[in-house]
């Protein structure tokens, strides 16, 4: 089988995870690099070797003989580069979150199918093998009719801080960086919310250091999501209904070794084992893009579009509760 050939566009550190779990793709290969910096792409194909490595975006787009790109630059110029590989035809799978607000990624959903392109957000945690498990335990209805959802994720950022952490042009901020995840657990397991409440406690920047938001429902149901830039947390999620729960105790979002079952009382306790991952846990997805792509297929049947133009409506209406604004909105 002929191997797709991925090429990587921005060279830091998550492109690095993505790079390394290519590895464990059996028909994908790591094919060019794109990077601001000629030495910034020598070192990066130093480390994970490949035919190119490009001293711009714009040279690795060009290039006729790749067949998708990973956009791993920060949220805040997805928009930018996304629509740069649509231009040139070029398959996307676009690091999260997609993009900084709803109008951008309508944007670049728009101009995908115009194109008849391939395009899909690199949510990585709904292909991992735990949370297809804990699906799969809700759609068989063991939990019941789920009545609370409670998620958090926080970790205290070490200087020199990355950019995208608390820069507004960017996108910084809490909410866009790590509160995507409790968000689109709510979201994927209770749909759009009914009402939306959230709170934000502002760095010295004027973005989110930390955000508490709760989704109410009129099937009864609430989910309460928080993020921090303040705290170190456990990262851990609870899905509870009338017969029983459902619980993530560490990093819910990432490949995980274990997940909780509670059927009927919390006494009842099965601990479900799963093997460590491969590699960082990437290659899930670049595993699922590769199999749209075979198919033809220019949208994702796992992460489809609306589900991503869902995320990032109700992120704009997460900032517009919370006071959290960007230049450019």
């Amino acid at each position: 089988m002929k191997k797709i050939r991925w090429g990587i566009l921005g060279c830091g550190k998550i492109a690095r995870k993505f790079a390394a779990d290519l590895k464990f793709v059996k028909d994908a290969e790591l094919f060019a690099v794109g990077a601001r910096e000629q030495s910034t792409a020598d070192a990066f194909v130093k480390d994970f070797p490949a035919k190119y490595a490009h001293n711009s975006y714009e040279a690795l787009v060009s290039n006729p003989e790749v067949d998708v790109i990973y956009v791993a630059t920060p949220h805040g110029l997805h928009h930018e580069h996304v629509m740069l590989c649509l231009k040139h035809k070029k398959a996307v799978l676009c690091e999260k979150a997609f993009a900084i607000n709803f109008r951008q990624a309508k944007e670049m959903i728009d101009f995908a199918k115009a194109q008849n392109t391939f395009i899909m957000e690199a949510f990585w945690t709904r292909l991992l093998p735990p949370y297809l498990k804990m699906k799969e335990i809700l759609a068989q209805g063991k939990v019941g009719n789920i009545k609370y959802l409670n998620a958090e994720f926080g970790f205290r950022p070490t200087p020199p801080f990355a950019p995208r952490i608390y820069d507004p042009a960017l996108g910084g901020g809490s909410l866009l960086d790590i509160g995507i995840y409790p968000v689109f657990l709510a979201l994927d397991v209770l749909g759009k919310p009914d009402e939306i409440e959230a709170v934000m406690i502002p760095a010295v920047t004027g973005v989110d250091d930390q955000c508490a938001i709760r989704f109410r429902y009129n099937n009864g149901a609430i989910a309460h999501l928080f993020s921090s830039f303040a705290a170190n947390l456990a990262t851990g999620a609870d899905i509870a209904g009338d017969k029983g729960r459902v619980r993530f105790t560490h990093r819910f979002h990432g490949p995980t070794t274990q997940l909780e079952y509670y059927s009927g009382t919390v006494d009842t306790r099965e601990i479900i084992s799963f093997d460590q991952a491969k590699g960082n846990g990437y290659e899930y997805e670049a595993h699922h893009v590769n199999e749209c792509l075979r198919a033809n297929l220019t949208e994702s049947p796992v992460l489809t579009h609306q589900h991503t133009l869902l995320m990032m409506q109700t992120l704009d209406a997460i900032r517009a509760k919370a006071g959290i604004i960007y230049p450019v909105d």
